[in-house]
């Protein structure tokens, strides 16, 4: 007992002490320990619920008979459990570590919950394998079934622990990483764990997870629009209805409209929630590689729109004073304009590669600027345009960035009047559409902005 005092009582222990039962490590076993504890309890229920009920069905493609099974992917099969575990002990911040149990939680939830409101049944019959693969396989039986199969857990848990540790790895590191990880996906087919289908709704669920929870922002859960447009909401909540609808009645390679019915579902849900913010769209132009996979049939419709409606019109214009008016650029339009800066108003596209100056004011399609961004709009052009060539544009460059340049011109008093700045633009690009709401509210900034210069 004295050695055990005596050790206690040493400066090596004192280090190490509050390092092993610090506020994060201790949050860190409660996040693995809830977690675990949760993935096991419905994972296993919604296995014995299924099992109990008759005729389950499964749904597979016939092409699928010729997927092999190869044994020894289930070594990668396995390895996720120990990337789930490590992954919850790297976080160096309170924050990250949240970010990442949220996922986590998330995923696990709605996995569950389709589990068992559509249950479905693996088809194939797997024969005994022998050796260590064999037995890694027959433990995997002792607790999995051949149910539990769309979305793919494994696959959601894939999306999110990928994403996270390629955070912490470089180079050679980070391509091994890749291979590794992209084995593990495989190996839901190879091992005849899962059907085709399961993969890519797996892959969405990941994704929104992501999404739901971003790094460094605050969940869309937190956001609220200045304004609710109720109209674009329900239109595409029908075009998700719609979708949805033909996936399941022609099945088979309709199912793929499964995706594009969830895209539509969260435009819906950015209308009526979410704003602008629900699109994530970053500070580079840019966005992250989840939100790309998760909005992916929506950003090709609405840049194909933005070319079809654009194809005999020039991409940009001159206005006046360096600014120029135009559609979303191509990293071809960018380079051969010499553009020094870019105004962006598009939350719903990337712009091309762009080394300039950049500012995003992202605002929704077929939705009017509010005041407060129709005046972070003038600032932000009129401080670009000193610099040099500037491009103020949105998917088109039509209503968005017209009435931003439109705001800019009245606030510089290039124009007196609200008729005389869209009389100005029109001159030059003459396609813009600015609507009767939208110039309400050009009126009332500008009369606010009068009334407070001449306060002060």
């Amino acid at each position: 007992m004295g050695d055990f005092y005596g050790i206690c009582r040493s400066e090596k222990f004192a280090l190490i002490m509050p390092k092993l039962f610090n506020r994060l490590n201790v949050y860190k076993c409660l996040w693995l320990a809830g977690l675990s504890l949760f993935f096991f309890a419905s994972y296993n229920f919604a296995n014995w619920l299924t099992s109990q009920r008759q005729d389950v069905p499964s749904l597979f493609f016939s092409w699928e008979y010729s997927i092999p099974l190869w044994s020894w992917t289930i070594v990668p099969y396995w390895s996720i459990d120990l990337m789930y575990g490590l992954a919850i002990l790297l976080p160096t911040s309170w924050q990250s570590l949240k970010t990442l149990g949220l996922r986590l939680l998330t995923a696990q939830v709605i996995c569950i919950i389709c589990f068992l409101v559509f249950p479905l049944k693996f088809y194939f019959d797997r024969p005994v394998l022998d050796g260590f693969f064999g037995l890694l396989f027959d433990i995997l039986m002792g607790f999995d079934k051949p149910f539990n199969q769309a979305p793919s857990l494994h696959i959601t848990l894939l999306v999110i622990l990928w994403q996270f540790y390629a955070q912490y790895f470089r180079g050679m590191g980070r391509y091994l990483l890749h291979i590794w990880c992209l084995l593990i996906a495989l190996s839901v087919l190879t091992t005849w764990q899962h059907h085709f289908f399961d993969i890519p709704t797996g892959l969405w669920v990941g994704c929104f997870s992501i999404w739901l929870w971003p790094d460094n922002m605050t969940t869309p859960l937190k956001h609220r629009p200045l304004t609710k447009n109720y109209t674009w909401a329900m239109i595409y909540f029908c075009l998700c209805l719609l979708s949805l609808t033909v996936a399941i009645y022609f099945s088979g390679w309709a199912l793929w409209l499964l995706w594009l019915a969830g895209a539509w579902l969260l435009i819906a849900a950015n209308y009526l929630l979410f704003g602008a913010s629900g699109l994530q769209k970053q500070q580079n132009g840019h966005f992250k590689l989840a939100v790309y996979l998760l909005y992916l049939p929506f950003f090709a419709i609405m840049w194909l729109n933005s070319r079809l409606w654009t194809i005999k019109h020039p991409t940009d214009d001159l206005i006046i004073d360096e600014v120029y008016l135009g559609r979303i650029p191509s990293s071809k339009s960018l380079n051969q304009n010499h553009f020094i800066s870019v105004v962006d108003l598009c939350a719903e596209l990337p712009i091309g590669c762009f080394n300039g100056n950049y500012k995003l004011i992202p605002v929704l399609d077929m939705t009017p600027l509010s005041q407060q961004e129709c005046q972070q709009a003038a600032q932000a052009i009129e401080y670009y345009r000193q610099q040099g060539k500037l491009l103020v544009c949105c998917a088109l460059g039509y209503s968005r960035s017209a009435t931003a340049v439109i705001a800019w011109l009245m606030w510089t008093k290039r124009a007196n009047t609200l008729q005389q700045a869209i009389a100005i633009v029109k001159e030059q690009r003459n396609s813009i559409v600015i609507s009767r709401q939208q110039q309400l509210i050009l009126s009332n900034w500008l009369a606010n902005f009068k009334d407070e210069t001449a306060i002060c």
